[in-house]
């Protein structure tokens, strides 16, 4: 009987200990992931972290203009990490809590950034002005993408700390006002990292091979969906190494730069995409990640 009580007490602790080491790596868990949210830059291209006024562990769903944004838990608080697209003006915008006949709405405030211009000759005509049979390809490639980019993915955890895909130069920034052969074309939706053609291309972050193919503009890409509207691209590789409906881990290998599609260069295209919105990645970077592609 003293045999049983002692292995029972035993057991207890052991219990005890479990649920102490449990909870300290949960509070441990919790501040890691809140020291891993993106930088907050609330302006066109960028991303605003908006708190919201809710209690409970339900997460809340919310919309901008329509569109279902990122909700995460940092510090206890729920809070909406929204995509800013490099159209929007300066001013005031609302986001809507969902909560069945009366939404609740909070609002967040734009700030104004110019974005400096960036003029590239190409001297195939048709990368700049494409004929019809090209233009019926592009649009559907333009149909896949946005089927890719308004998919919203309910998970859990989602990482917004990023590694870097490839370790080289900016060779062209996010939101540069691009002009090709002296016309004026949408602002650069990503950054361009100069590498030599063939390097690796590793994944950022987990998540699922979204879609991959061989586009007009971007050559061959992959789009990867990290989770709740996260969706990051790599265009212009010379060989895609993963599938469509793979999951992937951070730091696998995903392809090899190359120079395919609209390039002057090898160079790897890299993008960020957050509630259908293009925004800055470097934003998802450290300092550290962004000093080295930076100096």
């Amino acid at each position: 009987m003293a045999a049983c009580r002692a292995e029972w007490n035993i057991y207890m602790m052991n219990k005890v200990l479990q649920t102490i080491v449990g909870g300290v790596l949960c509070c441990l868990s919790a501040t890691l992931w809140a020291a891993e949210l993106p930088q907050t830059e609330a302006v066109p291209g960028g991303i605003a972290i908006v708190p919201l006024p809710l209690h409970g562990d339900r997460r809340p769903v919310v919309r901008y203009w329509g569109k279902r944004v990122m909700v995460v838990r940092q510090e206890g608080q729920w809070q909406a990490v929204v995509g800013i697209p490099l159209s929007a003006r300066s001013g005031h915008y609302n986001l809507h809590i969902d909560g069945g006949k009366h939404d609740r709405i909070v609002t967040f405030v734009v700030r104004p950034k110019q974005y400096p211009v960036q003029r590239l000759t190409l001297s195939n005509k048709l990368l700049v002005n494409p004929d019809a049979e090209e233009l019926k390809r592009i649009f559907r490639e333009q149909r896949l993408s946005k089927r890719v980019f308004t998919t919203f993915r309910p998970v859990d955890d989602v990482a917004t700390r990023f590694t870097l895909p490839v370790v080289g130069p900016v060779s062209s920034a996010f939101g540069l006002r691009r002009f090709f052969n002296g016309e004026p074309r949408n602002p650069h939706s990503g950054i361009d990292l100069a590498v030599p053609a063939g390097t690796p291309v590793h994944a950022p972050a987990a998540g699922r091979v979204a879609a991959t193919g061989d586009f007009f503009f971007d050559g061959n890409v992959v789009f990867i969906d990290h989770g709740q509207g996260l969706v990051t691209m790599y265009c212009h590789l010379s060989k895609i190494e993963v599938k469509p409906g793979q999951q992937v881990r951070q730091g696998q290998v995903i392809g090899e730069v190359g120079m395919t599609g609209r390039a002057t260069g090898p160079n790897l295209h890299w993008g960020v995409s957050l509630n259908n919105d293009r925004v800055d990645p470097m934003l998802f970077l450290s300092r550290e990640s962004i000093a080295s592609i930076t100096h």
